[in-house]
């Protein structure tokens, strides 16, 4: 798949588009590993949810699949901050992991780190193996998730996640399909998923879990993601002010 690739820079922040002006990734140049995007740091929600990174010494995530590279933010992160975890990163465009590499300081692939060419799809379809955290952000310049916005595919995803599994689906640039998406996630999921509520930038993620429930009251996630920021630096309470508010945790816990 040859995708078009343009860098910008701007005030410090060096950005990633697929031949248009949308945005698919970013990269502040003084702190390379950090998670410049609203909707990125959200994605790594999953670290409050599950007991890991925030608690216990990086217990979970062992396993982490990544669909959809972009300029590496989610990968980087996991990589630095989740020790414990073998990562697998799943992207369609040689050119977007030559940008990746030349311009966003990925990783070379080793031990914990590797990265496959192909269709995200295809791979979660056809491959063995299962997964504790998967983060999908799949698109193409135009937006548009494709194949990996279907029932089949969301359903062939659970059936990889382990028993402590969660997905985080980026479900941006689908705001005239935005419904149908969750409801295929919901279905998929035996109605075990949450959509965070929209961020600035406009993107709503979704979570989906299988396996061990999730339940996760009001305080007990401030305590999560107080821990989180200081050891990473991640500030993901504004994030849980916003469940708050739109009514997202009824009854002051999160059920997932």
């Amino acid at each position: 798949m040859n995708t078009p690739i343009d860098i910008s820079e701007e005030a410090g922040v060096r950005y990633l588009h697929f031949g248009s002006d949308w945005v698919q990734g970013a990269m502040r140049i003084r702190k390379p590993n950090a998670l410049e995007l609203a909707y990125t740091r959200e994605m790594m929600a999953g670290l409050l949810l599950r007991d890991g990174l925030a608690d216990d010494a990086g217990r979970w995530p062992k396993k982490v699949l990544i669909i959809g590279l972009g300029a590496a933010s989610l990968a980087k992160f996991v990589y630095h901050h989740c020790p414990q975890a073998r990562i697998k990163v799943v992207e369609i465009a040689p050119t977007v992991i030559a940008a990746a590499r030349q311009f966003f300081k990925l990783p070379e692939e080793d031990a914990r780190f590797s990265i496959h060419v192909g269709c995200g799809a295809q791979y979660v379809l056809e491959k063995d193996g299962s997964y504790d955290y998967v983060l999908l952000d799949g698109f193409d310049r135009n937006a548009r998730a494709g194949v990996l916005d279907t029932l089949p595919f969301y359903q062939a995803l659970r059936s990889r996640l382990s028993a402590q599994g969660l997905v985080a689906v980026n479900l941006f640039g689908r705001s005239r399909g935005y419904k149908a998406s969750i409801e295929r996630i919901l279905q998929a999921f035996d109605d075990r998923a949450v959509a965070f509520p929209s961020c600035d930038s406009g993107n709503v993620v979704a979570f989906a879990a299988a396996g061990e429930p999730v339940e996760r009251p009001l305080g007990e996630l401030r305590e999560r993601a107080r821990l989180l920021k200081a050891a990473t630096g991640l500030d993901l309470g504004p994030t849980i002010t916003r469940l708050e508010q739109s009514g997202s945790v009824p009854g002051g816990v999160l059920h997932l």
